[in-house]
């Protein structure tokens, strides 16, 4: 507990992003988060519990908060995460009340809002025209956002959440190389040049590639009609494309199955900075994994399927890991639009250090190999 403490009095001021308490060990309460805001000229920490369908919330001084921390994670959670502006900790309790914790820096700095009450400000606003976003559907030609279209809307902006958290990294003093492997429609990757180009001023050179030649010549004609010169769009398959040996950033989207494994292996020898994943239909596990401790799970279809999905995404962030990404999995959107919401963060360690995630022990315990691991070589 000493050590718990000693990590919450580093992450308890001004420079918290926030913490989240989870895996609960009662039916009360499910989650709670916690932020910094001002109130009054007062730094406070306000925490948002979630007991069922119901909400509540609650100011606490940092003594407070260090004490409540405290007694949740001996009383109802067996989860702690933490970030800061400096770093990332994980607080982790056995059935057996012991207590571990992993801590490591932070590679992306996180921008720290300490306003009161805020409400959701979209990167991309409401009542704002953007021609692609009107060309594409999701807009009227006032701004409004059509109905309909208000979940890919929040899914754009969230997307550019990902990309304002990394700006800080990207090259400024040349052009930003990026690389969008199965770009379909495009949604996101019109916005993703519109933010970083016209929003924020990079200069930047973009290169969609996608199988539907129908798509690449729609999104073609957009880009021309745009004026967005260093956009282009090109018909392909990404596991033949040889158009550069260099990329800052590569994004993959709802590349089905392997075609993943082919655009994360490019990412990893052009050496990206950036590397932003939305894994899709990953059926290659689900053929292989065999497990004998699981067997009573893995006889049930969903149950094998989403677990092969899951297996496949963790094995493809220890991989990254292993050739010196910070990786990160986050959520994409919310579970209740899609299943398919699990996004791949991964950005080159100014030191490339590599780390052993034990890649290699979890196949052989699953009795799988993927694909990426054998472009790897491993």
């Amino acid at each position: 507990m000493d050590e718990l403490k000693k990590l919450l009095q580093e992450s308890i001021d001004k420079n918290l992003y926030q913490m989240i308490l989870s895996n609960s060990r009662n039916d009360k309460v499910s989650k709670r988060k916690i932020r910094p805001v001002m109130v009054k000229g007062q730094l406070v920490f306000q925490q948002t519990s979630t007991e069922g369908t119901k909400v509540f919330h609650a100011n606490f001084t940092p003594e407070e908060l260090e004490e409540s921390i405290c007694r949740d994670m001996q009383e109802n959670f067996r989860q702690l995460e933490i970030e800061t502006r400096e770093f990332k900790a994980v607080v982790l309790v056995s059935k057996k009340g012991k207590m571990t914790i992993k801590k490591k820096k932070n590679e992306v700095e996180r921008k720290i809002d300490l306003s009161h009450n805020r409400s959701k400000k979209y990167i991309l606003e409401e009542g704002k025209p953007v021609p692609f976003l009107m060309d594409l559907g999701v807009q009227t030609a006032d701004g409004k956002i059509v109905k309909s279209r208000y979940d890919k809307f929040r899914q754009i902006n969230r997307f550019l959440e990902f990309i304002e958290d990394i700006l800080p990294i990207l090259p400024k003093d040349r052009p930003v190389h990026i690389i969008d492997f199965g770009c379909g429609k495009s949604y996101l990757t019109f916005a993703m040049y519109y933010y970083l180009h016209v929003l924020n001023g990079l200069e930047i050179e973009v290169t969609g590639l996608d199988l539907k030649e129908d798509v690449i010549r729609t999104c073609s004609r957009l880009a021309e009609k745009y004026g967005y010169e260093h956009l282009k769009f090109l018909h392909g398959d990404i596991a033949d494309y040889t158009g550069t040996d260099r990329a800052d950033m590569v994004v993959t989207l709802h590349a089905c199955d392997t075609a993943t494994d082919y655009a994360l292996y490019k990412a990893i020898r052009w050496d990206a900075r950036v590397i932003l994943s939305v894994p899709c239909c990953q059926h290659e596990v689900n053929g292989q994994i065999s497990c004998e401790p699981l067997q009573g799970a893995l006889r049930y279809g969903l149950i094998k399927e989403r677990l092969s999905a899951l297996m496949t995404d963790a094995l493809r962030a220890d991989l990254l890991e292993e050739e010196g990404y910070e990786t990160q999995i986050l959520e994409f959107i919310d579970m209740e639009h899609t299943p398919k919401n699990i996004l791949l963060r991964a950005v080159k360690r100014k030191d490339k250090s590599s780390k052993d995630c034990g890649a290699k022990e979890l196949s052989e315990h699953l009795h799988i190999h993927t694909t990426l691991q054998e472009l790897l070589g491993k």
